[in-house]
């Protein structure tokens, strides 16, 4: 990563965690931050503990995130959740596009799309998660999918917009298996997407946004992640659940 681009840490719940396990676990990340982290640390719980982490992070530097969002900001939705109500309940960040939201309810570029412009109308700011399956990378598919899916979910935006997101590269095949992209194949892919951000966006966008690297990101391996040039953090799993290993990652493994 660059001085220019501050990097961010974002712990994703997913499906975790009862209302006390939730606000405890934010209260110990909250009170162990070092007041000298580098990074920009962001929790996201499942909804329904957004309220409770929201009054345990009140004051402190630590964002809220929500994991997911619809795209309407009100109406016979039953079961969604509008961008309005994310910022009612304090949040900052909404995932958008993770791929459990592909694989398991039928998110697609269109969808993302959507997602992204509505959360963008009520001024809360877009993680877009964008990766490849293993299949499509032992079939050298990985960056035509990333071209694809970046296309797909930037569409008919202006630069200005895009310049509010977060982008996630989180290769499908790591996510939660243990495996690891090396830092290699990430920065390769990184790289690339800030490449085609600067032709099909413009180039000072390109480089401001920042990309993290998502996929079995751990204590042990961030360090060397955070060093490859284009990777501006990381988007945490399972090593978010536990406040000791998650406050290593946010410390960029220093």
């Amino acid at each position: 990563m660059t001085e220019m681009r501050r990097p961010l840490i974002a712990g994703n719940w997913k499906m975790h965690l009862t209302l006390a396990e939730s606000a405890a676990l934010a209260r110990t990340v909250r009170t162990d931050l070092k007041e000298t982290a580098v990074a920009e640390v962001v929790l996201a719980p499942p909804f329904t503990a957004l309220s409770v982490v929201a009054q345990e992070l009140a004051g402190s530097p630590v964002q809220l995130a929500a994991q997911d969002v619809f795209w309407e900001l009100q109406g016979a939705y039953t079961g969604a959740i509008s961008p309005r109500m994310l910022q009612d309940v304090g949040c900052r960040y909404v995932i958008i596009g993770h791929s459990e939201r592909r694989q398991y309810f039928g998110e697609t570029d269109a969808t993302v799309n959507r997602k992204i412009k509505a959360v963008l109308t009520v001024g809360l700011q877009p993680m877009m998660c964008i990766g490849e399956t293993l299949a499509q990378r032992e079939a050298e598919e990985t960056l035509a999918v990333i071209t694809s899916q970046l296309t797909g979910g930037l569409a008919d935006l202006l630069p200005e917009e895009i310049n509010r997101l977060v982008i996630a590269y989180e290769p499908v095949w790591a996510i939660g298996t243990g495996r690891t992209a090396t830092p290699e194949q990430a920065q390769e892919v990184h790289s690339f997407i800030r490449q085609l951000l600067a032709k099909q966006v413009r180039p000072d966008i390109a480089y401001g946004l920042r990309l993290l690297y998502g996929g079995s990101v751990t204590p042990d391996n961030i360090k060397v992640l955070a060093q490859a040039p284009d990777i501006d953090g990381a988007l945490v799993g399972g090593a978010s659940l536990k406040a000791d290993s998650f406050l290593k990652i946010a410390a960029l493994g220093n």
